[in-house]
C-alpha cells in the first residue's frame, strides 16, 4: 500500500467470504446510487457500479463497490459532510482518491476525480469481465484460492490480486484502443 494512504481506523483483520453472484446486486447498487445523488445532487458527476458485483455471473465478496467521480476528490468539503450524513464512513485517505463505506461494510464507494485515470481503469476492468469469460473465471479462481488464506489485513487480500488485475487491465486497454472505447458520459442526477 502507498505511504500516502491513511487508512482510517488503521487495519482490519476481517474474514474473506467469496460468494456466487446474486442477481440482486444491480438493484442494492441502484439504491445506493440513490442515496448518493440524493446526498450530492449535481455534486455527483458520475456514479458507477464497479468491481465483481458488477459483474453478471461472477462470485464475490458481498460488498457493493461503487466508484463516485467528483470535481476534485482532495477537496472533501465539497462531498464528504454531505456523504457522512448520508450514512457512510471515511475509510481511505489518499491523493486523488478517498474510500467511504457503509456502517455495515457492505458497500465502498470509491471517490476519484471525474475523467481521471482511475475511473478509466476501473471501468475497462470492469467491462473487460463481463465480456471475457477467461478473464472472469481466472479472477474467480485467484479470488477462491486467496479467500482460503487468512488475511491480518483486508488490504493484504486485495494487494494479493493486483498482478492479475493488472495483466487483465492491460488487455482491456489493448481492446479499448482497438474498438476505441471510451467510458459513457454518464453524469448525475
Amino acid at each position: 500500500m502507498p505511504e500516502e494512504t491513511e487508512l482510517i481506523g488503521g487495519p482490519e483483520k476481517r474474514e474473506i467470504v467469496i460468494v456466487e453472484y446474486d442477481p440482486t446486486w444491480p438493484d442494492r447498487f441502484a439504491a445506493e446510487r440513490a442515496r448518493i445523488v440524493g446526498a450530492l445532487g449535481s455534486s455527483a458527476r458520475r456514479v458507477d457500479h464497479i468491481g465483481s458485483t458488477a459483474v453478471p455471473g461472477l462470485a464475490a465478496k458481498p460488498i457493493i463497490d461503487i466508484d463516485l467521480s467528483v470535481r476534485d476528490p482532495d477537496d472533501e468539503p465539497s462531498y464528504l459532510p454531505a456523504l457522512e450524513r448520508a450514512g457512510y464512513r471515511l475509510r481511505v485517505r489518499q491523493p486523488g482518491h478517498r474510500m467511504v463505506r457503509t456502517a455495515a461494510l457492505d458497500v465502498h464507494v470509491h471517490i476519484c476525480g471525474e475523467g481521471s485515470e482511475w475511473e478509466r481503469r476501473h471501468l475497462l476492468f470492469r467491462d473487460r469481465l463481463r465480456l471475457d469469460p477467461a478473464d472472469r473465471e481466472a479472477y474467480a479462481a485467484l479470488k477462491r484460492a486467496l479467500a482460503e488464506r487468512e488475511w491480518a489485513d483486508m488490504n493484504a487480500y486485495a494487494e494479493a490480486k493486483g498482478a492479475l488485475i493488472a495483466e487483465i487491465t492491460a488487455r482491456a486497454q489493448v481492446w479499448a484502443r482497438a474498438v476505441g472505447r471510451q467510458p459513457a458520459s454518464r453524469r448525475s442526477p
